[in-house]
């Protein structure tokens, strides 16, 4: 999946959230760590990272490094983890969230832009923990 796709995904995710009352700007065109920022249909400030999946995984996987800056934003702000996979579309909640251990996992160095691989820290979290599921079928 290129760029351009990813891009086009996250602004159509964006988009369809906003006609639920959401208010959302897409910002994932730069090298933030999250891809939209906003406010949730309850007015709390709030932003999202979002992960396409080509295949489906029992758990979603989270880089630490990933939540760790989502974390890092203002107390007061919703951080919230979509993943979309081949069956279904799932919202992740984090700031109550209770997460297990890290697993280190060798993976892709970036998610598009690379061959080459290392470790990373992530942590899996399983469909259950998703506060709002909605299948693909």
């Amino acid at each position: 999946m290129d760029i351009n796709k990813v891009h086009n995904l996250e602004k159509a995710v964006i988009q369809i959230l906003n006609l639920d009352g959401w208010d959302l700007d897409w910002c994932g065109g730069g090298f933030e760590h999250y891809d939209a920022v906003g406010e949730t249909p309850k007015g709390h400030p709030c932003v999202i990272e979002m992960k396409f999946r080509k295949k489906y995984y029992e758990t979603k996987m989270l880089e630490k490094l990933k939540y760790d800056k989502l974390m890092d934003m203002p107390e007061d702000m919703v951080k919230i983890y979509f993943v979309s996979d081949t069956k279904a579309n799932y919202l992740f909640w984090l700031n109550e969230l209770k997460l297990d251990d890290t697993k280190e996992l060798y993976c892709p160095d970036t998610t598009l832009w690379t061959k080459s691989r290392s470790n990373k820290e992530v942590y899996l979290l399983r469909e259950e923990q998703a506060s709002i599921i909605n299948l693909n079928e």
